[in-house]
């Protein structure tokens, strides 16, 4: 995890924090300048403690205390915000005999921080999550290292509360990775793997973990669910030099919603390389925080294509550009054959073979 910052308040905590910057030399260790002996991989401080923690607290992603739990609590209070914003937080004994998740366990990683440390200082690790101690999905991590999104999530405490509670859980997957649980590890007995929408509505399930790249308009099934968008589609752009952003964009907000797909299921922009560049398709990009795969006529030319036309072929070299683009750049297959918006624009999309 980058941007943590180690806070020890007392000597033992201060020796318990030189120790855990040899395991983790990027982390930043703040202490008080009364106890400064002079060692520069310290930063001192003179003002208050309560202060410091206010300041760190905002501008790290984890905040490791080496002082008593219910101080770190009295001091962490007045900064809360909520799960998604909110940094991990992990607190330390003076003996370093234990090391508690405090904050953020899950979205923000503090459960995870929390083994790392114990397992760096030979200590216990303490951990009151639900799902961590019954050993069951953690239904708000489901995909996350893969970067998937949770399309709603009005939906997740209320399915956590099934999960844990060993209600049955039906899950539904038809795109990315498949390897979202844990290795080597059976889904838990209340789990159950469903091959269509349709079976799983009709299951006697409670809640149901869906993973797509579709929009799904049945309120009874979206009720019970928590949808995850998986990052399995490649939005293949043809287009003039001068195709502007808001044109772009009109043409895919078209394609995905007469497609019924989701926009936070896009992994990557692709497209023909051109000496002028295309700036539109780069403003829209990095507006979308979604990156842009650009390849030579040459590479595009190879693709076998379902609509290829000489007219694209007289300018660009190649016959196709949107599907060739989406198809080379997805190594899967088509969804959503190239889509005309003239007199600048076509676009298709490929999923994503996992």
């Amino acid at each position: 995890m980058e941007n943590v910052v180690i806070l020890a308040i007392t000597r033992n905590g201060i020796e318990i924090a030189s120790i855990l910057k040899k395991h983790f030399p990027q982390w930043k260790i703040f202490a008080p300048s009364k106890f400064s002996n002079n060692n520069s991989a310290i930063n001192w401080f003179e003002d208050s403690t309560t202060s410091k923690v206010g300041e760190l607290f905002n501008r790290s992603n984890a905040l490791v205390c080496i002082f008593s739990l219910g101080a770190v609590i009295r001091l962490i209070t007045p900064h809360l915000k909520d799960k998604k914003t909110d940094p991990a937080v992990v607190v330390i004994d003076d003996t370093a005999k234990f090391v508690i998740s405090a904050l953020s366990g899950h979205l923000g990683g503090a459960n995870r921080l929390t083994e790392e440390i114990a397992s760096a200082l030979n200590a216990i690790s303490v951990i009151t999550t639900a799902a961590d101690v019954n050993k069951t999905i953690a239904v708000d991590l489901v995909g996350k290292e893969f970067g998937w999104q949770i399309d709603d999530d009005s939906t997740v405490t209320k399915i956590s509360a099934l999960m844990v509670n060993e209600e049955k859980i039906g899950v539904f997957q038809e795109a990315g990775e498949k390897n979202w649980w844990q290795p080597n590890r059976e889904l838990p007995k209340n789990v159950h793997m469903y091959k269509t929408l349709e079976e799983l509505r009709k299951s006697e399930c409670k809640g149901f973990l869906i993973i797509s790249d579709r929009i799904i308009d049945d309120k009874e099934i979206l009720q019970r669910s928590v949808i995850y968008r998986s990052k399995t589609l490649v939005v293949g752009v043809g287009l003039h030099w001068d195709t502007t952003k808001e044109t772009i964009k009109e043409g895919l907000d078209f394609c995905f919603t007469n497609f019924k797909l989701s926009t936070k299921s896009i992994a990557k922009f692709a497209s023909i390389k051109k000496e002028s560049g295309a700036q539109g398709l780069k403003q829209l990009a990095e507006e979308m925080k979604i990156p842009v795969e650009y390849f030579e006529k040459d590479e595009l030319a190879r693709i076998s294509t379902p609509n290829p036309s000489q007219v694209v072929q007289s300018y660009e070299g190649t016959s196709s550009v949107s599907e060739a683009a989406a198809i080379k750049g997805s190594r899967g297959f088509l969804v959503v054959e190239k889509q005309k918006f003239p007199p600048n624009l076509t676009i298709a999309i490929a999923r994503i073979e996992k």
